[in-house]
Parts: structure tokens; C-alpha cells; sequence
């Protein structure tokens, strides 16, 4: 009810909302407590490209090999909303990130590790929260710090820290969350000194690639295998101080859901390490740059890898 409130008076769920609502025991009877789907399965995504190419994956994948009806809840904003979602039984399964949810969710220090990540995840995840993740899907799509590839040329520019010196002339461009989250803007401009023109402008993130092309910012925090990174000509900074986590895609699902669905496990298993950064990124554009339909383009990457006829 909390959340249907802030969603109809079109307030945003930040992140200290969500403090009072991961508690152990609240999350653990939210899980025990929640609806049981026991003839089909819903799959969520978050509100961006790549969630809901993910959350298409899932779901096809399911589709074509069991007998389950799935149904598909995409665009369900960000991560918190999302892990209220699971959490609540409103969703069974959607795609998350390991640093995401070390940082954001778990609120943990997360280390450069991926596979230590991962698996800190993973336990807090089971123990605490009653949901599981699938292995990884095979890319890490970690915040990009993106500028035009026309200025990185002209100033000779490849990470971060050059690029310090110039921001404090620079209009910036970042998403909500990563305004709000603990592994965002304020922990990245302490590490690397930034300081732009203005306040950062808060912008959805399917606009941030376009604004920096038509000049309205001069650097934006994308992600990693945002599609439109070549298509635009634009030049990802390198995190030369490692400020950021590993952020591999995973499928988190509940874990009643898979005692129920077994077969579910085994099909998103199958999906590990089938994606590279460079598919992920192709995905992203066959949507983002080419505007195709979302379950053709899923559609033919399973096939492409013999995964469904």
C-alpha cells in the first residue's frame, strides 16, 4: 500500500523510502506471505532498454520450454520498486546487476571481485530475503561516464581522472538512481574531485545519450552497453581509480517460485554466460537505434544461440 500511494501521487521511491522497507523480517514474511502463482509465471524488468531485453529473454525462454503461461510486467521503474515487486509476489523473476544489489539493496561495500560479488550476493540473497540468483548472463554493464567522442579526441581524454580537470566547465547529465544510490554520483565526485557548471541534471536514461550528442549536457552517466554508445560517437572515461563495482547481469528470482517450478531453475541456468558485453551492447541498439520489436530481436538471439527453435 506504501508503494501503490507514492506511485499514484507520482512520487519518486528513494532510497532512504526503502531503508524501512528492507528490514530482515519484513522482507522474510513478505516472501513467506506472498501469492503463489502456481500455473504461471511473471516476469518484471526495470525501466530501461536493457531490463526489458533481459526480462524478454527470460520469459521466451520459459515459454518455449514449459507449459507455463508467463506474463510480463516491464517498466516497473527502478530498483527498489523492483525488489518491492519479488519481494511482495507481484513478480516471480526479473534481471538485476551483483553491484546493484550489494550496494543499493544490501547496503554493502562491494570489492572488484565478480565472482566474490556474486556469490556474497547470492547468500544474503537466500538467507535473508528468501530469493536466489541464476548464474550470470555473461556481461557486466557497469555505469559508464560518457562524453562526445569529438572532445575526448580534441583533449586527448581516456579516463576519469583527466577529465577532472575539465568538468568544472562541463554540463552534467545523470539518472535518478544514480543521483540517489550509494554507488553514484556523490561517492564518484568525492573519488575523483569532480565538480561541474551546474547541479547535475536529473534526466531518464533513454534521454541521456541523445542530450549529450544534441549538446544540451557534456557528460552523462550511461551504462556500459548502452547501444547508442558507437551509434552517437560517443567515448566511454575510463574508472582509472576502480570506484565502481562489478554490475553482471543475473536473473534473481524467488525462491518459493523455483520450489514450485523447478524446471524454471534449470532454464535460466541455461542462459548463463550466453551474452557478451558486445551482444548486449547489439541488443540494446537493435531497440534503441534500429526501434525493432523487442520479442522479434529476443526472438532471434535465442535462436542464434540454439537455445529454442
Amino acid at each position: 500500500m506504501i508503494l501503490e500511494s507514492y506511485k499514484r501521487k507520482g512520487w519518486p521511491f528513494q532510497a532512504h523510502h526503502w531503508n524501512s522497507l528492507c528490514l530482515i523480517p519484513l522482507a522474510l514474511l513478505m516472501s513467506s506471505c506472498a501469492p503463489s502463482h502456481a500455473d504461471r509465471i511473471v516476469v518484471g524488468s526495470k525501466n530501461f532498454t536493457e531490463s526489458m531485453m533481459l526480462g524478454e529473454l527470460i520469459a521466451q525462454q520459459i515459454e518455449a520450454h514449459t507449459h507455463l503461461k508467463v506474463e510480463r510486467r516491464f517498466y516497473l521503474a527502478g530498483t527498489y520498486i523492483c525488489q518491492q515487486a519479488i519481494l511482495s509476489g507481484r513478480i516471480d523473476v526479473y534481471p538485476e546487476y551483483t553491484g546493484t544489489a550489494l550496494t543499493a539493496i544490501l547496503k554493502q561495500k562491494a570489492g572488484s571481485d565478480k565472482a566474490r560479488v556474486y556469490q556474497q550476493v547470492k547468500n544474503e540473497y537466500e538467507s535473508r530475503l528468501g530469493l536466489t540468483l541464476g548464474p550470470p548472463f555473461g556481461f557486466n554493464n557497469t555505469f559508464a561516464l560518457e562524453i562526445r567522442g569529438e572532445d575526448a579526441r580534441r583533449l586527448n581524454l581516456t579516463t576519469l581522472s583527466q577529465a577532472s580537470a575539465y568538468t568544472p566547465q562541463w554540463r552534467a547529465g545523470f539518472g535518478y538512481e544514480f543521483m540517489e544510490r550509494p554507488d553514484g554520483y556523490a561517492g564518484l565526485a568525492t573519488a575523483y574531485g569532480l565538480h561541474f557548471a551546474a547541479q547535475p541534471r536529473i534526466m531518464d536514461l533513454g534521454l541521456l545519450a541523445p542530450a549529450l550528442r544534441d549538446r544540451q549536457i557534456d557528460i552523462a552517466a550511461g551504462n556500459a552497453t548502452d547501444g547508442l554508445i558507437p551509434a552517437f560517437d560517443l567515448f566511454v572515461l575510463e574508472d582509472d581509480r576502480h570506484y565502481f563495482p562489478p554490475y553482471e547481469a543475473v536473473a534473481v528470482t524467488r525462491q518459493r517460485t523455483l520450489q514450485q517450478h523447478p524446471e524454471v531453475a534449470e532454464l535460466l541456468a541455461e542462459l548463463g554466460k550466453k551474452i557478451t558485453d558486445q551482444e548486449m551492447q547489439k541488443l540494446n541498439y537493435a531497440l534503441d537505434g534500429q526501434r525493432r520489436d523487442v520479442k522479434d530481436v529476443a526472438h532471434e538471439f535465442l535462436r542464434s544461440k540454439g537455445m529454442i527453435p
